[in-house]
């Protein structure tokens, strides 16, 4: 029982709710089990279902790690910039600091025309 207490304590550290119009949205900061911080952000809509005449809440969710911060927020910030101003701003960045974001294009080989040694 004091396992899951621990748990359950470490793996809620803040939480923040914030309602807009019909939906409403949580950001929740957690910890892995080994205490690393990830933010996890929930959209939810109150819907009607009409078969069971009953209402409900439409969840979404989006687990976002430390390591992915500063993009996610690059990409946040460029997209309210937009919608704000009408412009995209170009990023002007010459060198590549993170082998993820080399661009790679397929290369298509067929294994047919490798063929074996002994025949050539």
């Amino acid at each position: 029982m004091q396992e899951t207490e621990k748990y359950e304590k470490r793996d809620d550290l803040f939480s923040k709710v914030v309602r807009a119009g019909k939906r409403t949205y949580f950001f929740d900061v957690k910890a892995t089990r080994t205490n690393q911080q990830y933010l996890t952000i929930t959209e939810s809509k109150r819907r009607f279902n009409e078969e069971q005449g009953k209402f409900f809440y439409e969840k979404h969710k989006v687990f976002l790690y430390g390591e992915d911060f500063d993009k996610f927020r690059d990409g946040l910030n460029a997209a309210i910039s937009f919608i704000e101003t009408g412009e995209e701003k170009q990023e002007i960045s010459t060198e590549i600091t993170n082998t993820e974001d080399k661009i790679s294009t397929p290369v298509d080989v067929s294994f047919e025309d490798l063929g074996d040694d002994a025949e050539s």
